[in-house]
């Protein structure tokens, strides 16, 4: 069995508005998270009816996308608090399988 059979990658793409609150939920985790990344992404889709008129006009709605690589239970227990107390329409989340993972040095 490999190292990173139980390993999975978290994605969350959420606006910007609750892009705060959000890291807040996350840095006051126990046992703490390992590292994550947070990168800023455009949305695109058929559904505008939530979007700016800023957002209208160029077609796309402002996103964050955030990437963690966790244990696939601690992701199961982690959506749960999220879910909880964040619970918004427009935080949406998957998760993949991490066929391998490490650093360089």
């Amino acid at each position: 069995m490999s190292a990173y059979s139980n390993l999975q990658r978290l994605t969350l793409v959420f606006p910007p508005a609750v892009e705060e609150r959000l890291l807040e939920l996350l840095l006051e985790q126990d046992p703490p998270l390992p590292g994550f990344t947070v990168v800023a992404a455009d949305g695109h889709g058929a559904d505008f009816a939530t979007a700016s008129l800023r957002e209208q006009v160029r077609g796309r709605v402002a996103r964050r996308m955030l990437l963690m690589v966790l244990p696939a239970e601690r992701i199961e227990q982690l959506v749960a608090v999220l879910r909880a107390s964040l619970p918004h329409p427009h935080v949406t989340w998957w998760v993949e399988p991490v066929l391998a993972f490490g650093r360089l040095a």
